[in-house]
């Protein structure tokens, strides 16, 4: 199992939710995503990113394959680049 996961810090708090709903539209519609979970963070310390955003492959291929697919590049990238003021990523094998 291959694990991606990625944190989000907004350029405006208020967009979240927007954010969250734009992640995962992608249910369903990248088959080499077989696992996907967002969350949106309650506390903000200062430490916290704003967004997360985990999700869960069978090889890292298909985690390559995903960051390519065309869904993801036109509908998810294309829309959530613009509301980001950063990221930061950990991949991993377990």
């Amino acid at each position: 199992m291959f694990t991606h996961i990625v944190f989000f810090k907004l350029k405006s708090k208020e967009q979240a939710q927007g954010a969250r709903n734009i992640l995962l539209s992608m249910e369903g519609k990248i088959p080499q995503l077989k696992g996907l979970e967002v969350g949106v963070d309650i506390l903000h310390t200062e430490r916290s990113y704003d967004l997360v955003l985990i999700t869960r492959f069978d090889t890292l291929g298909d985690m390559k394959s995903y960051a390519v697919h065309e869904y993801h590049v036109n509908e998810v990238l294309k829309y959530l680049k613009p509301m980001l003021e950063s990221s930061k990523v950990v991949d991993y094998e377990s």
